[in-house]
């Protein structure tokens, strides 16, 4: 009887480890030639490894083709709905609505409270977030639901620092925020939600470092960890920010990571993204965490399931999917059962064969490594910018964005038409403004740079698709004053 049960025991381990790595997706919805959400629900079940899914709203007909398959689901709540969920009522209602009609033959393990709210959210958005999500956690549990996790994505412009890793740290306006929702996560059990994308912080001399190729390597001269891919670094600055904190103990999430097959740049390419994609895939289902989260598990959801074609923005907004519309793989990133050819990933990086140049002391603040603004919309995801733009030395340390000579006056207008409908404040450019000129590139430097000013002054922000570029001249004339 005893050896049965040791054998049966073993039996059990091996099965869950066989299934505590797997990785999730993203499933977007903004294209007009996506196949019906039940065949897409039975591919994933019976042709891939993927048995978890992140949906950008809580589509009744996608929540319902998941039941059965055991495929665990996220179903986000919109960002407009977040302050009327601070009431009870409300939220049990929404919890009827759109969770009980399915649960639990859909099985659903998230509830992501909006997304990205304290990189996009005015302050009533952002002071009803943690106050809605212990709401919502209380509804769910008075309708009977105690298995799903309540938490919110958020883009790393929530970080001060993110280099070296272990000097992480949030940004001191949020850190008011993030503690009462790092608590009410760590009351709950629930994950920290965070979208690190190695694209926005690509340059080429980081790029086999981006796409964990063999590359030199980072060493944090604080801890003596090395690091062989960006992804890891990401990850530990964001532990290393909720340790300080006090929350080291909370489980982090990869809610959205990432690669563009295609764009108007050599960044994208299919080649770049299966090295990305494929070498993240293994390595997280390799199970050996970071070097300051050895052997600790978190869950990662690729972005995107489908190339969407009616994404707006930029080329590369459309094609960060695993799959074709007919779901025929893009390439060959490691999910197919069964797979063959396509493109592989190249060598993958293991070791470290020299440090990098030395960190910034502690007490020296560098930006947070770029991470892309990644607001969804119903289904999706709107405009980001593409790559990085490179810095530019400031004279006293200030920098301010403008408008690349040489822009076509079509890509500055969409600037002014992305940043208008971003909340930044478009009134000084408009007839009457202190900054309105019939100049359509003075009209977009003045937004650019506010929206630069406003999201962390990080260089990935003064990109805007290759038409923005950072100066250490004020480009503030007469009336009209540029902020810093």
């Amino acid at each position: 009887m005893a050896t049965t049960k040791l054998l049966l025991s073993l039996l059990l381990l091996i099965q869950l480890a066989a299934t505590a790595f797997a990785i999730g997706v993203n499933y977007g919805t903004l294209a007009d030639n996506l196949p019906p959400p039940a065949q897409v629900a039975n591919f994933l079940k019976t042709q891939t490894n993927i048995d978890k899914v992140k949906i950008f709203d809580a589509n009744p007909d996608i929540i319902k083709a998941f039941a059965n398959t055991n495929i665990s689901l996220t179903i986000t709540i919109p960002n407009g709905d977040i302050p009327s969920l601070t009431k009870l009522r409300t939220a049990r209602r929404w919890v009827v609505d759109h969770v009980k009609p399915f649960y639990p033959q859909t099985k659903i393990n998230y509830i992501a409270m909006g997304n990205e709210v304290l990189h996009w959210g005015d302050d009533n958005l952002k002071n009803s977030l943690v106050p809605a999500m212990r709401t919502f956690h209380n509804a769910l549990v008075r309708e009977g639901i105690k298995d799903v996790k309540v938490s919110t994505p958020h883009s790393l412009g929530i970080m001060l620092s993110s280099e070296p890793p272990s000097q992480g740290r949030f940004r001191p306006e949020v850190i008011p925020l993030l503690t009462p929702m790092l608590q009410f996560l760590r009351q709950t059990k629930g994950p920290f939600m965070v979208n690190p994308y190695p694209y926005f912080g690509w340059s080429p001399e980081k790029e086999n470092f981006a796409l964990f190729k063999p590359n030199k390597g980072v060493h944090d001269q604080f801890t003596g960890k090395s690091y062989t891919n960006m992804f890891d670094g990401l990850m530990d600055a964001v532990y290393s920010a909720a340790k300080a904190v006090g929350f080291g103990d909370v489980d982090l999430v990869a809610a959205e990571t990432g690669w563009p097959s295609s764009c108007e740049f050599p960044v994208c390419s299919v080649q770049n993204a299966v090295d990305y994609n494929g070498h993240l895939i293994k390595h997280v289902e390799s199970g050996k965490g970071t070097p300051l989260m050895p052997n600790r598990k978190f869950d990662t959801y690729i972005f995107a399931l489908f190339n969407e074609n009616q994404k707006p923005g930029p080329l590369a907004e459309k094609n960060w999917g695993l799959f074709k519309p007919d779901m025929t793989p893009v390439y060959n990133a490691g999910v197919m059962r069964n797979q063959q050819g396509g493109a592989t990933p190249g060598p993958m990086a293991t070791t470290v064969t020299q440090p990098a140049t030395p960190a910034a002391p502690a007490g020296q603040a560098k930006p947070a490594a770029p991470v892309g603004p990644a607001k969804p919309v119903k289904g999706g995801k709107k405009p980001k910018p593409a790559t990085p733009a490179a810095p530019v030395a400031a004279g006293g340390g200030k920098k301010w964005c403008v408008a690349k000579p040489g822009a076509t006056n079509q890509a500055l207008q969409a600037n002014i038409d992305y940043v208008c409908g971003k909340g930044v404040d478009c009134k000084p450019i408009q007839p009457g403004g202190t900054c309105f000129d019939n100049d359509v590139k003075a009209r977009a430097s003045y937004l650019m740079n506010a929206y630069y000013q406003a999201n962390g002054r990080h260089d990935f922000n003064c990109d805007f698709s290759k038409t923005g570029q950072l100066t250490s001249a004020d480009p503030s004339h007469g009336s009209c004053k540029y902020n810093a």
